[in-house]
């Protein structure tokens, strides 16, 4: 049970690099620490158990593991910890209380900073010096205080009790550990508090609180399993302790351990769900907006940034094939690409109103009220009309006027009040009377 939890914690970890890679190229030094406390923490859980452990200890020296283990983990806490007082030393101080007056003569600049930002800059400034330190020491008490471990145990702990170099050792270790928990867990606490009184209801808000609240309550088990070990770790050094004592104690802080990382992995990603959902969700509306854009892009390419894919043509399956390319391309993002779509249809639709006989649009809604009735089905289905006569002019070799003869209205309309329209637009397009539309092009029919 245990050696699967640990694996979980592993690909979790591992997850969360590989996932962040992209973000760390293209970014800037906080998203490449973000990125690089997940691959040092997920590198010191491999050297936890498994292949890469025997590995490090085959290299000849003794315990070799515990202590790559170690400095590789002190290493992503480090990140970790210049991740966190980045993000927390631009928060912007608390406004003031409704109703309170101003101190007079004191600007809004030289107003004390919030201790959680006083304690970010503390932290930035010696972050690195301190786990360089801390690296540099426990290095030469392993060297020259650790000896002649007892081979019967695998826990550290056990194989060094009694030698004085242990306590010094580990202390250092989780005074680390602990002190690093303790200021993430303050920071995130804090953000939840905020978050909590700023961020308005809806799904976004469930998702960061929640994400807030593992977080924070997995640096307080991490403080926890720190104080528990360095006092077992005093204990042993100077009163010996029965075998199940120290199977008991290592039950506890190894519960602790993967209750922290479980928590702090799964908290980190929710508040990344609710992107996830809004990404996908967007990729959805890509899908019902592609026929109207992939009509529009070859029809008028000169309006389109990146043409529609083309892939095998003539192929039974190229027309999805080149539909699933084009939908779930990794860049642009599918936000950008929507907002590109709908400007790339807003300016074809400008192209084919100097291609659209006049009147064009006001039989369109004439024939679309008859078939639907008033309200916005009746206007998608004139959009719809509209758009497929002034297409089929063009593509038939009608002059283009000057001027716009006949325009679609709305098209000036910003984004979130243009696309829901042109996604109602976008379902009738696929159903209606080709027929019916291309005989609105002649003045006298309206049907």
């Amino acid at each position: 049970m245990a050696d699967a939890i640990s694996y979980l914690i592993i690909g979790l970890l591992l997850f969360q690099a590989l996932w962040r890679i992209p973000a760390a190229l293209r970014g800037h030094s906080r998203e490449r620490s973000l990125w690089g406390a997940f691959a040092a923490l997920a590198g010191s859980w491999m050297l936890r158990n498994g292949a890469v452990r025997e590995a490090a200890d085959d290299l000849g020296v003794t315990d070799l593991s515990y202590l790559l283990k170690h400095c590789v983990a002190i290493i992503g806490i480090c990140v970790l910890l210049r991740y966190v007082s980045t993000i927390y030393r631009s928060v912007p101080a608390a406004p003031a209380t409704p109703g309170t007056p101003e101190t007079p003569g004191t600007p809004a600049e030289t107003a004390p900073l919030p201790r959680s930002v006083r304690v970010a800059e503390a932290v930035h400034r010696i972050a690195t010096k301190a786990s360089v330190a801390t690296i540099l020491v426990m290095a030469g008490v392993f060297v020259f205080a650790l000896h002649d471990p007892d081979t019967s145990t695998f826990y550290l702990v056990a194989r060094y009790a009694g030698q004085p170099g242990l306590p010094v050792y580990l202390g250092l270790f989780y005074l680390y550990v602990g002190g690093a928990a303790a200021v993430c867990g303050y920071q995130w606490g804090n953000a939840w508090l905020r978050a909590r009184r700023t961020v308005r209801a809806g799904a976004k808000r469930w998702t960061l609180l929640t994400g807030l609240m593992m977080m924070s309550v997995a640096m307080g088990l991490a403080v926890i399993y720190a104080v528990i070990r360095t006092a077992f770790t005093f204990l042993v050094t100077f009163e010996p302790v029965s075998a199940h004592v120290n199977q008991v104690q290592e039950n506890v802080t190894d519960t602790l351990l993967y209750a922290t990382f479980l928590l702090f992995t799964l908290g980190s990603i929710a508040p990344a769900t609710q992107a996830g959902i809004s990404r996908w969700r967007t990729v959805l509306t890509l899908n019902e907006i592609y026929p109207l854009w992939h009509e529009m892009a070859t029809a008028i390419p000169e309006v389109v940034l990146r043409r529609p894919s083309d892939l095998l043509p003539g192929r039974r399956f190229s027309r999805r094939l080149n539909r699933l390319r084009d939908l779930l391309r990794l860049d642009p993002p599918p936000y950008l690409r929507l907002e590109r779509y709908v400007t790339e249809i807003s300016d074809a639709n400008r192209t084919l109103s100097h291609y659209a006989p006049e009147g064009l649009y006001a039989r369109a809604v004439a024939l679309a009220e008859r078939e639907r009735g008033a309200g916005a089905e009746a206007r998608a289905l004139a959009d719809a009309y509209w758009m497929t006569g002034a297409l089929h002019a063009r593509q038939t070799g009608t002059p283009a006027h000057r001027a716009p003869a006949d325009s679609l209205p709305g098209l000036e309309d910003d984004f979130d009040s243009y696309l829901p329209r042109l996604l109602r637009a976008t379902a009738t397009y696929r159903t209606l009377r080709r027929d019916a539309a291309l005989a609105l092009l002649r003045p006298a029919t309206t049907a």
